[in-house]
């Protein structure tokens, strides 16, 4: 136990012996600490009396007066103590047992401080919990980041750019919500625990059920539940929820993280495309008030409409590999060992198809280039078994992806609702995972037999919820727009 903690313990004994309850039940409030600074001017001169609550973050003491900081949710305000208002022992009994990091709900009336501060004088204050641990003194200058990931509690008590990014973080779902809610969408509830797991490419986290004596998975993704309701009727289904992946962690992943997924009857992937925007643009002026987000020492708009390529174009003109190139496969595969890294060889090596190849080449190629909001399109049928195939080149199917700052945002397509087809796509994924390839696509036979008994055409659209947040904050790793992310597990004690 360090001094400091003695210290305190010594002096919520001094309360105790005082019958002063150092954890009421409740407070008490008339403003919030905002309120107080927006309204000032009215208070001064009406003369009221306001009640505030929150955390003690200074305390500053001159002789017979004393400033201090309250901190509640809204922000900082400044109070004051004054010996000669308060009387001595009042005031010294203040000192004796207040700390900073407690709470109090004081009351009294503003005014303003010689140097113009805007200042609440205490006549009356309560204390409604007692700090025991003190407040870090210099919580930024930790050399361990993960500190303050792993004490989040701490980091929105010390950064208010925490706290707001944060705070933006729920305003940019609500957003979300307004949105599809006004167009008419519902909003569902599908399992997490599923018997066979899908929607997406990702190693499953495993659970067991013991009454059942079976194992479950906790869903990758909802996809598969919600394309089950457009059978069963609905026509504009959507779901915010957490999905779990069993992967790595660094600045794009974490393995628990929130994905929008909606799905929309009778839609083509082309109303996916603009919806998207409208989503991303919505939610950057609702929340920010601007659709220009500055992200490092780039300004990135999300201002419809966005820059859209084909895939397969994008390889060309930014990968820098011919569209020719992709009529045979050891040709395709040739010429990437020349363009990858040695390191990328064994995944290129055991891909027998050229649209495995030309994804891959996407991806290593030219991802980190898209910057501004970009989407992707047309997506090579051998990597997109859920999505339907182009009329017009069935080698392509009617998928896209959102990408921006280097990272896929979202990934979405025209559902492929054609059990025949399908049921095949699910066999080439089985032939996927026995080539090596973990995160193949299972096959979902009750899924199956669900479109068979027919599921009309449809758009199906995801949202990585963290990295849009990331996005529209300026945040450069996903742990920061996470309340409480996956960590390493801690080595002290």
């Amino acid at each position: 136990m360090i001094q400091e903690e003695k210290d305190r313990l010594s002096r919520l004994e001094k309360l105790r012996a005082a019958q002063i309850d150092p954890y009421p039940t409740q407070g008490q409030r008339t403003h919030l600490a905002e309120e107080v600074l927006q309204q000032f001017d009215d208070l001064l001169e009406k003369k009221v009396t306001v009640k505030i609550l929150g955390r003690v973050r200074l305390l500053r003491k001159h002789g017979g007066l004393t400033f201090a900081q309250i901190q509640d949710q809204s922000g900082i305000i400044q109070v004051a103590l004054r010996k000669d208002v308060l009387g001595q022992e009042a005031y010294d009994f203040f000192h004796e047992t207040i700390d900073v990091g407690d709470f109090l709900e004081v009351s009294g009336q503003v005014f303003l401080t010689k140097k113009g501060e805007k200042t609440v004088e205490i006549a009356n204050h309560r204390l409604l919990s007692k700090a025991i641990l003190p407040l870090p003194e210099k919580w930024h200058g930790l050399s361990d980041v993960e500190a303050r990931f792993r004490k989040r509690y701490l980091d929105l008590i010390m950064s208010d750019d925490v706290r707001t990014r944060l705070t933006l973080r729920s305003k940019i779902i609500s957003s979300i919500r307004s949105l599809l809610d006004a167009r008419g969408f519902l909003e569902v509830e599908t399992p997490t625990l599923q018997p066979v797991y899908g929607g997406g490419f990702a190693r499953p986290f495993v659970t067991h059920h013991n009454a059942l004596d079976t194992d479950f998975y906790l869903r990758i993704s909802d996809e598969m539940y919600l394309k089950r309701l457009l059978v069963g009727g609905f026509e504009k289904v959507y779901e915010i929820t957490k999905v779990f992946r069993n992967e790595g962690l660094d600045r794009d992943h974490n393995p628990e993280f929130t994905m929008f997924e909606a799905q929309i009857a009778y839609e083509n992937y082309e109303y996916g495309m603009d919806l998207f925007e409208e989503i991303f643009e919505t939610a950057a002026v609702q929340a920010l008030g601007s659709p220009e987000i500055q992200q490092e020492d780039v300004v990135v708009s999300v201002k419809r409409p966005w820059k859209r390529l084909r895939l397969i174009d994008a390889v060309e003109e930014i990968g820098g590999v011919m569209k020719s190139v992709w009529t045979n496969p050891e040709e395709a595969r040739a010429v990437l060992q020349k363009k990858l890294p040695t390191s990328a060889h064994p995944d290129l090596n055991r891909m027998k198809t050229t649209g495995e190849m030309m994804a891959y080449a996407f991806e290593m190629l030219v991802e980190e280039h898209l910057i501004q909001p970009t989407i992707i399109y047309d997506y090579p049928v051998e990597v997109s078994p859920l999505a339907k195939k182009c009329p017009a080149d069935p080698r392509f199917v009617e998928r896209f992806e959102a990408f921006a700052m280097g990272s896929e945002i979202g990934n979405n397509y025209s559902e492929l609702n054609d059990p025949v087809d399908l049921e095949k796509r699910f066999l080439e994924e089985k032939d996927r995972e026995a080539a090596g390839f973990d995160e193949a696509h299972q096959t979902d036979t009750d899924y199956l037999e669900a479109i068979k008994h027919g599921m009309p055409p449809a758009c199906g659209l995801g949202i990585g919820i963290d990295r849009m947040v990331m996005l529209l904050t300026g945040a450069k790793n996903i742990k920061e727009v996470i309340l409480f992310p996956t960590l390493r597990p801690s080595r002290e004690g």
